[in-house]
């Protein structure tokens, strides 16, 4: 079985046998891609037309940057209803194609989020992207508004301030009724503080105010229509620059889709809670049952959870940790504790990876010793140590103080803005139990995330923000990208993302782990097949993971994400062509600013 850690100059492009599936022969058709024949796009709104292009194309005054890339800053209207009036600062970063003569132009990136850094995919992409990609493209990122290296969102004058203000959202959720209190309590005080010090920014964060500042930095790079690969949030990005800009998309490709409808809220949805409308809970719950039974089915001697009922013994921990959370002594004299939001929390951030089945499998054994008072001194000895190193990794993500970290403001300061939400935070109790009888264990964790967003206390608002509709033809197609097991970005959104656009492609996998562009070598080679060429994979085309559960040990070949600070990738140097490739560096949408990652 090949691993995802293959060069993926050898997953090719199109015309070639991939594994799962096959993708569509190389040569252009009028069924298989949009290039193929004149297409009839719906047009840009002369309102949104208007907006962008009154605004003189920027002239970007790029530097050599991280040694590899290219960096640029640019002022961008902070409102583009008034073109001449306050501005932003926007950073852009760039690798250059490196075949320059082959250039097809700049091909766009979004990592998610949202509050992802594009200059850091960006600065990643030679890691992650096939080398056909990084030949024939100027990769470039673009830090959104409030963002990373572009003009920061503040909602607090202090860290000090900031700190006691989230004081009561450091756990994964809330689960006692003294958390919930707090969680509240500090929900408002955030949605409060972005909409009064947080302002101007807070309110013109809105994704539509972003793909507008991505059309205008797209001129700016000499693209006549925008290529662009997004995946979590960004492929919210991606919709709506699709469908805000229809007659001006090249190629678009969105990985780990989120519906557009379910994101903003539309007609009675607009009072929900948006996981209800996002279903994010249901894709975790459905990936970690599927887990489970293959680990039933492989047996203990690849699963020990096999030894007994495995779905049972995840039940057993959780029941145990409800009651009452385990103490486990630390190999360096401390303690810590390990609560019930702790192991679901663990738990959702084990399923982003296409290896997540391996560490539910040891956390959950490891806590079913554990929370037993009756194990052998031995065996309680080994899952601690097991555990120990998981929570050492969690608390060291903890850590920080100085500077300002503004990375759960720029998530709300999006998402507020965009979505519609329930009015006061004080119903996230009651709603997020409500998730949990649906999606049991991960319902709270990602009905809690937006409840700074509760509308009488995030009461800032972008007057320009888009909310549909997100069913316009474009000029070529978008391919929709659709992980059966991801579990923050449901697969039923990726079929009902492509049903709303009327000329594009649903790509599905058979893949784990949240996206799917390296983790299947028949996704990525369609992927790239498209970007380079536009040829589309054929039409119910089920692409399988490269890696399944319980098919083969875990071991040094494991693929990591490609994220890392931009200073270690710089001492790093750009891969050498041909070498393995990593994952995308992708942000989901954020479950809690407190949860700790058991894994």
């Amino acid at each position: 079985m090949p691993r995802i850690t293959r060069s993926l100059a050898a997953a090719g492009v199109a015309g070639l046998f991939l594994a799962g599936s096959v993708v569509a022969p190389a040569t252009a058709s009028p069924e298989s891609t949009g290039w193929g024949r004149p297409t009839v796009a719906d047009r840009t709104s002369p309102t949104e037309a208007r907006r962008v292009d009154r605004v003189p194309t920027p002239k970007l005054d790029w530097y050599a940057c991280y040694g590899y890339a290219e960096c640029a800053t640019v002022d961008l209207p902070l409102d583009y209803d008034k073109p001449k009036g306050a501005t932003t600062e926007i950073a852009l970063l760039r690798v250059k194609a490196r075949n320059q003569q082959a250039k097809i132009g700049s091909l766009f990136l979004n990592p998610g989020g949202p509050g992802g850094s594009g200059t850091d995919i960006a600065l990643a992409a030679p890691y992650f992207l096939s080398d056909e990609l990084l030949d024939r493209f100027d990769v470039v990122g673009i830090d959104p508004r409030g963002v990373a290296a572009s003009e920061n969102v503040k909602c607090f004058p202090s860290v000090k301030e900031q700190t006691r203000a989230y004081a009561g959202l450091n756990v994964a959720f809330p689960w006692t009724k003294a958390e919930e209190k707090a969680y509240v309590a500090s929900s408002e005080a955030v949605g409060r503080a972005c909409s009064t010090t947080g302002k101007p920014l807070t309110g013109a964060m809105s994704t539509a105010e972003v793909a507008r500042d991505m059309d205008v930095l797209r001129r700016a790079v000499g693209d006549k229509k925008l290529s662009y690969l997004g995946f979590s949030y960004g492929t919210a990005l991606g919709q709506y620059y699709a469908n805000m800009f229809p007659d001006r998309v090249r190629a678009v490709v969105v990985d780990g889709v989120l519906d557009p409808n379910a994101w903003v809220g539309r007609g009675a949805a607009r009072h929900q809670l948006q996981e209800t409308r996002l279903r994010s809970a249901d894709g975790a719950y459905k990936a970690l049952r599927e887990i489970l039974d293959r680990c039933e089915k492989a047996g203990a001697e690849k699963c020990a959870l096999a030894a007994g009922d495995p779905l049972a013994s995840y039940e057993l921990v959780a029941q145990r940790l409800r009651k009452k959370p385990v103490v486990i002594e630390d190999p360096e004299g401390g303690t810590f504790t390990v609560t019930y939001a702790d192991f679901v929390g663990g738990s959702l951030s084990a399923l982003y990876s296409p290896y997540g089945w391996a560490d539910i499998d040891a956390m959950t054994s490891d806590l079913l010793v554990l929370t037993d008072p009756s194990s052998a001194t031995a065996a309680r000895l080994a899952a601690r140590k097991g555990v120990a190193e998981r929570a050492e990794r969690a608390r060291q993500q903890r850590r920080f103080d100085f500077p300002y970290n503004n990375g759960l403001e720029t998530f709300l300061g999006v998402d507020c803005t965009d979505a519609y939400h329930p009015t006061s935070a004080g119903a996230w109790p009651a709603l997020g139990a409500a998730e949990d009888k649906r999606a049991p264990y991960f319902g709270r964790a990602w009905a809690w995330a937006t409840a700074p967003c509760a509308r009488d206390t995030w009461t800032v608002r972008d007057e320009d923000a888009f909310t549909g509709p997100f069913n316009r033809k474009t000029s070529s197609p978008v391919l929709v990208v659709g992980n059966y097991w991801d579990p923050a970005t449901n697969y039923d959104a990726a079929v009902s993302s492509s049903k709303l656009l009327p000329n594009s492609r649903l790509l599905s996998s058979d893949s784990w782990g949240h996206t799917a562009y390296g983790t299947s070598a028949c996704v990525t080679g369609a992927v790239d097949a498209y970007l380079l060429k536009g040829t589309l994979p054929k039409k119910g085309t089920v692409c399988t993971g490269d890696v399944q559960p319980f098919t083969e040990p875990v071991g040094e070949a494991e693929t990591t994400r490609a994220a890392a600070p931009k200073s270690a990738l710089a001492r790093q140097g750009a891969p050498a062509r041909g070498e393995p490739k990593r994952l995308p560096p992708v942000v989901a949408p954020l479950p809690a600013v407190g949860t700790l990652t058991l894994r």
